[in-house]
């Protein structure tokens, strides 16, 4: 079977300053921040419909047919890291567009390549983008401009925008995933309870263990 082309939207992220806490602190705080932050990722990355590619390391590789998804994910991990004891801040970075899938499980093209190196070029819980991702963001992110940023290996410089939970709106908190959002008026909407939600895989979430629980076994 020949090379296949497809469109995914891809993340790469990391721990910030993880050779260094390795070292300050030993092997065994080192697994415990790996454990963290992949334990993070594998919940969020189910909830929200994204694939994790591969584990590098102190980071990984996350992909989506569709950006939207992504960025949410990255977003909500960046921000609550702390809060889900990861001890580290985590950054990520984002890009989109076609790529050759190589051998089923790997890719090779373009995104991914400037994926990684915005991750590496992001400040500590800083996410990273290409003006396409961003435009995928949902409406509690605050998008903003940052320098074109030069990617070795590629012609001219890449156009970046900085994505985080917007902080200048009053706020509301998902009741499952704990974003602390703006209360934009079209968040997703409970059952009537009064709560919001940041998008439809959080709300379904909250709605399998809330609405309709698993009976308790006899």
């Amino acid at each position: 079977m020949g090379p296949v082309r497809v469109e995914r939207c891809f993340a790469f992220v990391d721990l910030c300053g993880f050779t260094a806490y390795a070292e300050r602190h030993g092997d065994g705080a080192a697994v415990a921040a790996l454990t963290a932050l992949r334990t993070t990722l594998r919940e969020v990355a189910a909830r929200r419909g994204v694939r994790v590619v591969k584990w590098l390391g102190d980071g990984a590789m996350l992909s989506a047919t569709e950006p939207a998804p992504v960025v949410a994910l990255v977003v909500e991990v960046t921000a609550r890291a702390e809060a889900r004891g990861v001890p580290l801040a985590v950054r990520a970075g984002l890009a989109a567009g076609p790529v050759i899938m190589f051998e089923g499980d790997d890719y090779v093209g373009r995104p991914p390549n400037v994926a990684s190196r915005l991750c590496g070029a992001a400040e500590p819980g800083g996410v990273l983008a290409t003006p396409d991702v961003a435009t995928a963001a949902p409406t509690w992110v605050k998008v903003t401009a940052r320098s074109a940023f030069d990617v070795p290996g590629l012609d001219g410089p890449v156009e970046t925008l900085r994505l985080e939970v917007d902080p200048s709106l009053p706020r509301t908190r998902d009741p499952w995933c704990g974003l602390d959002l703006p209360a934009a008026v079209d968040l997703v909407g409970g059952d009537g309870r009064g709560e919001s939600f940041c998008s439809e895989a959080c709300a379904s979430a909250w709605a399998d263990a809330h609405l309709h629980p698993t009976p308790a076994s006899t």
